[in-house]
């Protein structure tokens, strides 16, 4: 069977998934068009390769999903989020508010937040924030996802999920690519983000298009109530702790987590409420693990099945024959994975599962496959059918139309122009 069914199914994948088809039915339904297509026997290719796909993504990676989740949700509900949120927000004195946005999201994600938790924590302060400043809500998205998907998700050393599948598949460490990841994935990322964020900020006001208050926003900014906030040391210290049994010790980073929660609960007990307000928190961040880690594992699932057929045995054979630069191809069929689960995560788990052997066969270091890999998951993830974008633009209460576009640019755009930068890098010898 030729090749070129390989893009055809990925488009399948990804105009189903703009469809809002949820990735539990999508998974499974594509699996099974293939195995039609190309021969395979239904039955035993989705209670085979395709559950045993899945169950080993889950079986590697539940426990970074649970405890994440839990760790995120003591962050909010103690109000340690909001505290860093506060006091950051008092370093710029009014100035910079999109950009320290995003910080105060990137901050919360390299110290072991999920990215949706984030977009929980945040979003309240950043309604008062841009209130204050008269800035566009149009502009809301993309701040705090340029904070949770980018140069937080892409750094060396960062506990997001595809940093972690990349260093379990190709057995390198959380910070491979040390220095060009600080200057590329780090600075570069970063300040682009920054100056694009603020040169909207200006442009908006410019044109007098500044903060709406509609009354979804006035009730939800008037239902919130002022509480405890631990103080800002003791906020930023679980995730300080993650960080550095992670990387400077080198725990695994599911012990890492444990200790983050395990600290957080300890420390912070007091601004959590009583016994049963902490159950809550649990049960809370133990049933936001469920939904997510069934929508990445279920689509891994469909690249154990790509594996199964004799057009992917005819891919991996013939990239050995193409002059094309082992890097570039580790970018493009990581983005591509990216674009057609909808997600870094899932794609990242998709382009490790199908073609981590034949990464590690091209003779390169494997730290550089590494964050290529990462920054190249964190570039195509972001679409219009991207199920994080949509459930941000909810949150937001805003639309495609009035924000993908700023989403789009800082989440996809700017991590390609670094991504390019990264490997021209390390094609130049460094």
């Amino acid at each position: 069977m030729s090749m070129l069914w390989i893009p055809v199914f990925i488009f399948l994948f990804a105009v189903l998934a703009y469809k809002r088809w949820s990735p539990v039915l999508l998974g499974p339904t594509v699996s099974v068009i293939l195995c039609v297509v190309t021969g395979l026997p239904v039955l035993d290719t989705m209670m085979g390769p395709y559950m045993t796909a899945t169950t080993d993504f889950i079986k590697s990676n539940f426990f970074v999903f649970f405890l994440g989740a839990i760790f995120g949700a003591v962050m909010e509900e103690t109000n340690a989020a909001k505290a860093i949120a506060v006091w950051m927000s008092g370093i710029t004195k009014g100035k910079f508010v999109l950009p320290l946005i995003m910080t105060i999201a990137g901050i919360l994600c390299y110290g072991g937040v999920l990215g949706f938790v984030v977009y929980f924590a945040v979003y309240p302060i950043t309604l008062h924030l841009c209130r204050e400043a008269n800035i566009s809500r149009a502009l809301i998205p993309a701040t705090i996802g340029a904070g949770c998907w980018t140069w937080a998700n892409a750094l060396p050393g960062s506990p997001a999920i595809p940093n972690v599948i990349a260093s379990k598949t190709l057995g390198t460490p959380a910070t491979a690519d040390l220095g060009a990841g600080i200057l590329f994935c780090g600075i570069m990322m970063y300040a682009l983000c920054f100056l694009y964020l603020e040169w909207q900020a200006r442009k908006y006001k410019a044109l007098n298009r500044g903060f709406v208050m509609d009354n979804v926003v006035k009730e939800e900014m008037e239902s919130k109530t002022e509480s405890k906030m631990p103080k800002i040391w003791l906020a930023l210290l679980p995730m300080i702790i993650i960080l550095v049994l992670y990387n400077v010790i080198g725990i695994s980073i599911e012990f890492a987590l444990l200790a983050g929660v395990l600290f957080a609960f300890v420390s912070m007990y007091r601004c959590g409420g009583d016994a049963k307000t902490w159950l809550k928190t649990f049960n809370k961040g133990a049933g936001n693990t469920t939904g997510v880690i069934l929508n990445v594992s279920l689509v891994v699932g469909f690249a154990g099945v790509m594996k199964q057929t004799e057009m992917f045995n005819l891919l991996v054979e013939s990239i050995g024959k193409l002059n094309i630069p082992p890097l570039v191809f580790v970018a493009v069929t990581t983005a591509t994975c990216a674009a057609a689960s909808a997600s870094s995560s899932g794609g990242m788990g998709v382009a490790m599962t199908t073609f981590g052997s034949t990464y590690l066969s091209m003779g390169v270091n494997p730290a550089l496959i590494h964050r290529v890999a990462v920054v190249a998951a964190s570039t195509l993830d972001t679409l219009p059918h991207t199920g994080g974008q949509i459930t941000l633009l909810q949150i937001c209460h805003q639309t495609h139309k009035d924000s993908f576009s700023h989403i789009f640019i800082t989440q996809a755009i700017i991590p390609i122009i670094c991504l390019v930068c990264l490997i021209a890098w390390h094609g130049l010898g460094f």
